[in-house]
């Protein structure tokens, strides 16, 4: 059911999509150093921008891919019981305050004649999340890509995340987590399936 497959490999150090304009990241933070006050010349603060450039380009390097691709290739199988993958970790980036949110994401799915490497949730996972997003988005998306290229008799997509614009900022409460859910066919027509794909993230594990 699954393929041999190496892990997700790290982005290239420095490595940036062409569509990536780097010296405008670069002018646009030392503008910014400038306006809270500091000099983007001091010696601390000299290479700054060019390091926020490549990181935000390996950050937002979601912006530039096509998730869907992962999910071309499938295996014709009869299987009809429930896939799960659970504690997929990902880290993202809040649009609202460009601040990164970091959790894990759980998917399950009912198969209809078509079985996906598992490697290629993770994949997909990957790449919605390094764009600016929210969570609720994220865990929608996840869900009707599966829908719309296995045609799944039913997909449910779990989302854990901690925010850091609530924990450094506003309101702080460092420990607070925020828990969004997708639930498409069988899942959100059939309450014992809903309930046995909960009982798989969650049960045994004091959640």
């Amino acid at each position: 059911m699954s393929e041999t497959e190496s892990p997700l490999p790290p982005p290239p150090a420095g490595a940036a999509s062409p569509a990536v304009d780097l010296p405008r990241i670069e002018r646009a933070v030392r503008d910014i150093l400038a306006a809270v006050g500091e000099d983007p010349n001091r010696e601390g603060l000299l290479e700054t921008p060019a390091r926020v450039a490549r990181m935000y380009a390996e950050l937002f390097r979601g912006i530039h891919t096509e998730p869907a691709r992962h999910l071309q290739k499938f295996f014709t199988e009869k299987y009809d019981e429930m896939v799960l993958v659970r504690d997929i970790r990902f880290n993202s980036m809040c649009e609202h305050h460009l601040l990164p949110f970091i959790g894990k994401a759980h998917i399950g799915y009912v198969p209809n004649g078509k079985v996906i490497g598992l490697s290629k949730l993770a994949r997909v996972v990957e790449e919605i999340s390094s764009r600016p997003q929210v969570q609720e988005r994220m865990t929608e998306q996840i869900a009707d890509l599966l829908v719309e290229h296995l045609q799944v008799k039913g997909v449910a997509v779990v989302i854990e995340a901690a925010h850091s614009c609530m924990s450094i900022r506003g309101i702080r409460k460092p420990d607070s987590v925020c828990v969004t859910s997708a639930m498409k066919g069988i899942f959100r027509s059939s309450l014992s399936s809903r309930s046995e794909v909960m009982t798989l993230i969650y049960g045994g594990r004091g959640q």
